[in-house]
């Protein structure tokens, strides 16, 4: 990879009523084609940084396959316009997507992340795997302010997003940064993927707001808590509801919301009861 996640880009910046000319450090996203057999499958806008990580996440979190092994090889082709990514996946992984090809032909799209139908966008998740996993508030509160510490492209830029795996005892066991969540948290899950780190140890982490496409993502990869500085939608909170997750939404150190599966918060900062949520 020869291209660069941030470049220098001059500006004038206005400051207690003055005017200063100087340089910001900005994010770079370039189009990335994700393709599969000669046929590109989605063009997102991402940063350009582990995209082996993104195209395995992607593949796993889209339902393309069910497992990274379904994977044979991830080439990257540098290109005028953007990037390829050229996904090969073992034969019967590459017949089930020729075969969805082929029954979607026609005039579909709702242009939700490389979904091609309203049914896609609105699949259920698969439940998490059973796990013992709990987290104090102090966990929630290390959680983020770990996951802040480790964004060099965000220290960097202030303009870009992160997902992390928080295991207690052992901290941050993997983070990635990109200029989209969604694309942050595909990275993250291609990443524990292909490191056989078992995602149900730990809680997902995010920089950014919850939605229901976030929560469909963090179920595949199969972690049971999911933390986020910002708010969940209420289309969100019913599917972590149906997935098994504990959403803890709106986290500013010690303090947090928590809109699911409460009883996975410890010291008694929570009546584990039952959480309305919305209709």
């Amino acid at each position: 990879m020869t291209q660069k996640t941030h470049h220098p880009v001059a500006r004038i910046a206005h400051r207690l009523g003055k005017a200063r000319p100087g340089e910001r450090d900005l994010p770079e996203e370039t189009a990335i084609a994700l393709t599969y057999g000669g046929t590109t499958q989605a063009v997102m806008m991402a940063t350009p940084a582990d995209l082996v990580d993104f195209a395995v996440g992607f593949t796993l979190t889209e339902g393309i396959v069910d497992t990274a092994e379904a994977i044979d090889a991830v080439d990257i082709v540098e290109l005028e316009d953007g990037i390829d990514v050229q996904i090969m996946l073992a034969e019967e992984a590459d017949q089930k997507l020729a075969e969805r090809r082929r029954h979607l032909a026609g005039p579909v799209g709702c242009g939700l992340c490389g979904i091609e139908s309203l049914e896609g966008a609105m699949r259920q998740p698969p439940v998490v795997p059973t796990s013992d996993l709990t987290l104090s508030p102090a966990d929630i509160a290390r959680a983020m302010g770990a996951l802040s510490r480790a964004q060099p492209l965000h220290a960097a830029t202030r303009a870009v997003h992160a997902a992390g795996l928080y295991a207690p005892g052992e901290g941050l066991v993997a983070v990635r940064e990109d200029v989209g969540r969604h694309n942050a948290l595909d990275k993250l899950a291609g990443a524990l993927a292909r490191r056989a780190i078992p995602a149900a140890n730990g809680a997902i982490v995010l920089t950014s707001r919850v939605s229901v496409e976030m929560v469909q993502k963090a179920a595949v990869a199969g972690s049971p808590i999911l933390l986020a500085v910002s708010a969940p939608t209420a289309l969100a909170v019913r599917m972590a509801e149906a997935a098994g997750i504990t959403l803890v939404a709106i986290v500013r150190d010690r303090d947090f919301e928590v809109f699911t599966h409460p009883e996975r918060i410890t010291d008694g900062t929570v009546d584990t009861g039952k959480v309305s949520h919305v209709a």
